[in-house]
């Protein structure tokens, strides 16, 4: 193993135990209550996550990794300052009780602004000179001025990923009954999906697969959006979404809103297992043929947006 190679996966380790940590509206008590269970369990100090939540925010995943002597250049405040400040006046409009560390998280997770670039009282101010302050938002707090934020204008921008309980198929030893899972992803703003396929387990190699998919045939997203499940919690998935610049997003347990495009698909694929236990497919490969024919010939078709918007694949 090579001298970068290592230092990717001590990245890849310092960024699963500082990611309790990033999630938003977390108060000083439970980061505290955070950061000493991490502690105990990993064996790293209180102030050293401190450290690695500092170097993240500040520099992304290659602030993650051990120092080399090398000098780092520091971030300047983004050329697009002003679409910045439009961007985060939308964000206050659309929810007024939204907090300037929200917005400045949103705007990141937006790719509007590196992590780090955006300082709370500098965007805090240009809200205010804008006339966009708290205080300044009564005028907005009318019922209904809150409208979705999820989701995204293009296409691209966003996957949201999922498992599904599959039906029950005869390739168990010796024909016996197994279970068998869906992985999928779809894109965001377009409800394309991206793949879909049957697996006859849940481990966390299915996740490689699909996503790997997804990439060779529709290109990279900005982003990746998935559940809280180990099999989204692997080195694999943070160290290939480091390396090829995608941001991994996870949903907040018990907060299952933001993954309503994909549970969506969900509830319409409901409706082609019922369909499709009328064949009584005997082997994965025939299911799977007949989820590709379902997809390619109803569901892309009936849900996704205008053809303009349809993924081309590469």
């Amino acid at each position: 193993m090579n001298t970068e190679t290592k230092r990717d996966d001590i990245a890849a380790k310092r960024l699963m135990y500082i990611t309790p940590l990033l999630e938003e509206g977390l108060d000083p008590a439970k980061i505290t209550a955070l950061k000493n269970d991490i502690s105990q369990k990993e064996g790293t100090s209180p102030r050293s996550l401190g450290r690695y939540i500092a170097a993240y925010q500040k520099e992304g995943f290659e602030g993650l990794k051990p120092k080399t002597g090398k000098r780092r250049n520091a971030h300047t405040l983004p050329p697009n300052y002003d679409v910045v400040v439009e961007q985060a006046i939308i964000l206050r409009r659309e929810l007024p009780s939204r907090s300037v560390p929200q917005i400045i998280t949103i705007l990141e997770m937006e790719g509007y602004a590196k992590p780090g670039d955006l300082k709370r009282s500098t965007l805090q101010g240009h809200l205010q000179k804008n006339g966009y302050a708290s205080k300044q938002m009564k005028l907005y707090r009318q019922k209904g001025s809150a409208s979705r934020r999820f989701q995204k204008k293009h296409r691209g921008m966003l996957y949201q990923g999922d498992i599904k309980y599959g039906p029950y198929l005869p390739i168990g030893k010796n024909g016996k009954p197994k279970q068998v899972y869906l992985s999928a992803f779809i894109d965001d703003a377009t409800r394309y999906i991206v793949h879909a396929k049957f697996y006859d387990n849940q481990k966390v190699d299915i996740i490689e697969d699909s996503l790997r998919s997804a990439l060779m045939q529709y290109g990279k997203p900005d982003a990746i959006y998935v559940d809280n499940g180990k099999q989204y919690r692997s080195t694999w998935l943070t160290n290939a979404c480091a390396k090829l610049d995608i941001r991994l997003c996870y949903a907040k347990p018990y907060h299952p809103e933001g993954k309503g495009k994909i549970e969506v698909f969900n509830r319409y694929l409901d409706a082609f297992l019922a369909e499709a236990a009328l064949s009584k497919p005997k082997t994965l490969d025939h299911l799977n043929q007949m989820l590709d024919d379902w997809i390619s010939a109803y569901y892309q078709r009936a849900r996704c947006l205008t053809p303009t918007y349809k993924l081309v694949a590469t």
